[in-house]
């Protein structure tokens, strides 16, 4: 058999899968009858699918059980990649400084898991003497005494009175490292449990990722990214759900006049659902803020999807009548099926301390969070 004569328009073996997609279709189709090492890459560059030696063909096989050996090799894989991608050294610092930024991260959050934990957003302008600022530090006092710590972005304003209610042993904080502006507050500067970033990528990751709630007061630019940054990962599934509160001084309308601006403007657009309106709360009172928060964790524990199926961990018992109610009030949600009571699925073994907890299944439509929110809602108060 005598080697093909190649042509320059001939599948070139220097490209990446991705190039490959993204040529015209006649080159996609002549790349389809390309040698074999091209199968190896595109296993390689798009590890969820496995091919077969014919590399026009996708065929699905068991993954291995994910090992924290195996996540490991997997980076090291990647960063080996760079190498032969000849990455751009702006890239690979981003990549580098990111990856240790995140390690150092849960490093330190880690012993506190096991803690509720609140975050608070607010301008770090706002001055002492301000009553959002005051609001702020009645809110980390109580909630601190309710043995919530207490997370922020730790710099002054809103962020360093959270910071003086909650005091230094239940504060935690994420700095941003900034030319101006930004220093960690006197409460949390120079303890273990002050984290400091360059990214704001990463700091935003874990104002969300390590806490189960949101509370925000007035702010600026920053706090309405967060703001909708927080909304969106809710909305969107991508974070479970979680109380989200939004707190103005009782001379301020701040928050009231973003929740009119959100109700003429992208509800009556259609751009969001009625029902997105009960992802968060707006109110001018820590005490109403407080209970939003405690009320949410009544029956409702937390949530997990388990081989598509959602599973709603709860704190109480649901009855033979309520859940009848769930039935017929929230059908909508489902793709199929009823709402089920079930127990603890064996992939739910590596969270030990919710093994015993009664559970509800369904099978979830994910666009409807909002309305999944509403019938958690309905569980702390009926349950």
């Amino acid at each position: 058999m005598t080697d093909r004569p190649s042509t320059p328009d001939e599948f070139d073996p220097s490209q990446s899968f991705q190039e490959i997609l993204s040529s015209p279709l006649e080159e996609q189709l002549r790349a389809a009858a390309a040698p074999q090492d091209l199968a190896a890459r595109m296993a390689d560059e798009l590890p969820d699918d496995v091919f077969d030696p014919d590399p026009t063909e996708f065929v699905r096989k068991p993954r291995p059980p994910v090992t924290l050996a195996s996540l490991i090799e997997e980076i090291k894989q990647n960063a080996d990649k760079l190498a032969r991608d000849n990455a751009a050294l702006g890239d690979v610092k981003i990549l580098a400084r990111a990856l240790k930024e995140l390690r150092y991260a849960f490093k330190i959050f880690t012993p506190y898991r096991q803690h509720r934990k609140v975050t608070v957003f607010g301008s770090a302008r706002t001055k002492s003497e301000h009553p959002s600022y005051q609001q702020s530090v009645e809110f980390g006092r109580r909630m601190a005494a309710l043995g919530w710590m207490v997370l922020t972005g730790a710099g002054g304003g809103i962020m360093e009175g959270a910071h003086v209610g909650a005091g230094r042993d239940m504060a935690m904080g994420v700095n941003i490292m900034l030319p101006f502006e930004q220093f960690a507050n006197p409460i949390i500067h120079n303890d273990h449990k002050l984290i400091n970033l360059k990214y704001f990528f990463t700091r935003k990751l874990l104002f969300v990722k390590e806490v189960s709630a949101i509370a925000l007061f007035p702010g600026g630019f920053g706090t309405q990214d967060e703001c909708f940054e927080t909304l969106t990962l809710v909305q969107t599934g991508k974070h479970e759900l979680m109380p989200i509160v939004c707190v103005d001084d009782p001379s301020n309308d701040y928050w009231g006049k973003w929740k009119r601006y959100l109700q003429d403007e992208l509800l009556s657009e259609g751009l969001i659902s009625p029902e997105d309106l009960s992802l968060f709360k707006v109110t001018n009172s820590v005490d109403a803020a407080i209970e939003e928060i405690l009320h949410f964790f009544r029956a409702y524990h937390s949530m997990r999807f388990v081989r598509g199926r959602l599973i709603l961990r709860l704190n109480l018992a649901v009855s033979d009548d309520l859940l009848t109610r769930l039935n017929d009030e929230f059908s909508n949600l489902l793709e199929s099926g009823r709402i089920e009571r079930t127990t603890a699925h064996r992939l739910e073994s590596d969270e030990p301390d919710a093994r015993d907890l009664p559970r509800l299944t369904l099978n979830f439509d994910r666009k409807k969070v909002g309305r999944l929110r509403q019938m958690v809602d309905v569980l702390n108060n009926e349950a």
